[in-house]
């Protein structure tokens, strides 16, 4: 698994991650899409965390400075 995710990518996600949790847990939003829009921002932290993401993948994006190869 190569990393394709650079750090502005990394701290966006989780920014939108923290947002999608303080509206749940404010109960702003609440039931079946509470508990989705939580499941994605579970998915934003640990694409976080791991630097990587497959949805870039398929369309070979990497928003990863390369000179830190």
């Amino acid at each position: 698994m190569k990393k394709n995710m650079g750090s502005a990518d990394k701290i966006i996600r989780l920014i939108f991650a923290v947002i999608i949790a303080v509206l749940y847990f404010t109960q702003i939003v609440s039931g079946t899409l509470g508990i989705i829009l939580l499941i994605f921002a579970a998915v934003l932290v640990i694409t976080s965390f791991i630097s990587f993401c497959p949805l870039y993948l398929p369309f070979r994006i990497s928003t990863r400075n390369n000179k830190l190869n």
